[in-house]
């Protein structure tokens, strides 16, 4: 076997009383620890870089190509932890101490590492409080002028199994930050120091979640309130109960459980209890607070599933896990004919509506927050977005606005609230007429272009893209916008719908309506749904299908979306079935909403198939 001697970054951790947590729970343990490494862990160490050596069972010793980059990852999974802490029984938290150290080590052909430098570094964190960190002199040369942290220096200490003593520095994660590391005590005062100083380490709430979401370059967070808080948008899936007699029947319930994790976990900024560990509350009857508090997430979704021969029944209901309020609930009942079918779609129809409802929700909260943060402030624009329907209300949509704007001030790069400033300024530019205010279609394409350079998967900012480009006369472009939007994310109800207003050609009349009904099939309930139903009839007002197009056209207006398009489109229909009085009335009420409409202002600014006119024209829509 070769092996190879260099210089590295070594960092060894591992977890506090890991016999007496497995001892009173293993299983829950071990869960917990399979969740921590796959949600956590081994994410925070591959965006700074590590290179995981070995497990040794609850341990990891960790090679980084600096120590920077050890004491970044370091820093973020112990705020992590806090997070993933709060509000249980210190006997039942997972805490992890760590040590880090530069030096030689021996790298043998099959990746190992073995040395001092490895040595070293296994028995600083082992002289590490709990929560703590510990650098060697070496490693803390590398970072003081690098890093604003607090900074303890214990002095030259007597590592076990290591000849000469090293001087050892404890990073208090969180604390205030020292220019300079205080000058060592007198022998007779350090060990004092070390008891007394050492004894409260105070980590950021911030969330090591959020970062690896949402901004992997970002510097870490080192100062927050001393108060550990449940990350935004947490949740976790608790396994649908099977209330049928047939035990056999487990592996849907299951599947449900497991496929809605997976899809919830899509959303962004959504921090969701992976799979493992939910499942490790199968069939107990624990409280629900007490389960929020254990995981540390805000709420809780729990259901159940029911067959009954041929069918099947699926109840939902989504709670907050701080005060045990029901927030939703839903039910979906059909045929049984494709089990795995039904189950896809149960799952999709679910996560489309939770996740309007989780930023519902956290909006609601974030209202009575004295000092909301760029999230909050992006779900409660989105929260008024999402009441609108494109239905003309300028102060809420001014004030949803503002909420983006103050969110981009606090973070220039959060996508969410990227596109949300640029759906609220297209809803801007159809509220006024469509005429556009100086640089507004260029400021909504900027905004647009800096959402998908920085998040090329956001499915939401093609959606909005597809938008500008139907009202901007590019049909073709929106429709590519669309498309990009259904393959990023299959079961987003609202990339349908944006496709299927833009297929405006007599053979993709039949795929329009295909795309309408998956979008109302996804998402029911959906706060759009009034605007989907403008679309289908609009659809089967260009297919000749009138009386289908007045259906549509009215329950729209049932839904409470009283766009001027809406009465336009019932015009056309209206004046193709000989309803002559119907027609010119609608034409009256769309007037009424859009003073500006005309035959030439509608051209000008929609591209639609020459049929609309014609009918417009019939109900009495003046040229000009």
């Amino acid at each position: 076997m070769t092996e190879t001697r260099k210089l590295a970054a070594i960092l060894a951790a591992d977890v506090v009383g890991y016999s007496r947590l497995a001892g009173a729970d293993e299983d829950r343990t071990l869960a917990r620890l399979r969740t921590l490494r796959s949600d956590l862990i081994d994410p925070t160490i591959a965006v700074h870089h590590g290179r995981v050596v070995k497990r040794t069972g609850d341990g990891s010793l960790v090679e980084f190509r600096s120590v920077v980059d050890a004491v970044r990852c370091a820093v973020e999974l112990q705020n992590g932890m806090v997070e993933r802490n709060a509000g249980l029984p210190p006997e039942r938290r997972i805490e992890f101490r760590v040590g880090i150290h530069l030096g030689d080590v021996v790298e043998e052909s099959d990746g190992d590492l073995m040395g001092d430098g490895v040595n070293i570094a296994s028995r600083l964190e082992g002289i590490a409080k709990p929560g703590a960190i510990c650098l060697s002199e070496d490693a803390y040369r590398q970072v003081k002028a690098r890093l604003d942290l607090a900074v303890r220096d214990l002095g030259p200490t007597q590592l076990k199994n290591i000849e000469e003593r090293v001087r050892v520095y404890s990073l208090e994660v969180g604390g205030p930050a020292d220019k300079k590391p205080p000058k060592p005590a007198a022998p007779k005062q350090r060990s004092i120091l070390v008891l007394l100083g050492a004894a409260i380490i105070v980590v950021t709430a911030g969330g090591a979640w959020y970062f690896l979401a949402a901004s992997r370059s970002a510097p870490v967070a080192l100062v927050a309130p001393t108060t550990a808080k449940a990350a935004h948008l947490s949740i976790v899936v608790l396994p649908f109960t099977n209330l049928s007699n047939d035990p056999s029947q487990d592996y849907f319930a299951d599947g449900i459980t497991e496929n809605l994790t997976t899809d919830l976990s899509r959303i962004r900024d959504s921090f969701v209890i992976a799979r493992n560990t939910a499942f490790t509350f199968k069939g107990k009857n624990i409280p629900v607070k007490e389960i929020s508090k254990e995981l540390g997430v805000r709420y809780v979704l729990e259901g159940s599933v029911q067959r009954d021969q041929n069918r099947v029944r699926v109840n939902a209901q989504l709670i907050d896990g701080e005060t045990g309020k029901h927030l939703w609930a839903d039910r979906f009942e059909d045929d049984m004919a494709d089990v795995f079918k039904l189950q896809d779609q149960v799952v999709a129809r679910l996560a489309n509506t939770l996740g309007s409802e989780l930023v519902k929700a956290e909006a609601e909260k974030s209202t009575h927050s004295g000092n909301p943060d760029a999230i909050d402030l992006t779900m409660r624009g989105w929260a008024i977005l999402n009441q609108l329907q494109l239905v003309a209300d300028n102060d809420s949509l001014a004030k949803a606005l503002g909420l983006f704007e103050q969110a981009l001030k606090l973070d220039p790069n959060n996508v969410d609230a990227l596109v949300g400033a640029a759906a609220a300024e297209r809803y801007d530019f159809i509220y006024g007429g469509m005429d556009e205010k100086p640089g507004q279609i260029a400021k909504i394409e900027e905004l647009l272009a800096n959402a998908i350079r920085i998040d090329p998967t956001n499915a939401r900012a093609y959606v909005v893209r597809g938008g500008l480009y139907r009202i901007t006369r590019r049909t073709k472009e929106a429709a590519e916008a669309a498309e990009n939007a259904v393959r990023l994310n299959p079961n987003y109800a609202s990339a349908y719908a944006q496709l299927a207003l833009d297929e405006v050609t007599p053979a993709e009349y039949p795929l329009a309506i295909a795309n309408i009904d998956q979008a109302i099939k996804l998402s029911p309930r959906d706060p759009e749904m009034g605007r989907w139903r403008w679309t289908k009839g609009k659809t089967f007002n260009d297919m000749g299908q009138y009386q289908d197009a007045i259906r549509e056209e009215t329950a729209a207006l049932d839904s409470g979306y009283s766009a001027w398009p809406v009465y336009a489109a019932l015009a056309v229909a209206y004046a193709f079935t000989g309803r002559q009085s119907e027609a010119e009335a609608a034409v009256v009420q769309a007037r009424k909403v859009n003073p500006k409409l005309t035959i030439k202002w509608y051209s000008a600014r929609i591209e639609e198939p020459e049929v609309t006119y014609e009918g417009l024209r019939k109900a009495g829509l003046p040229e000009e």
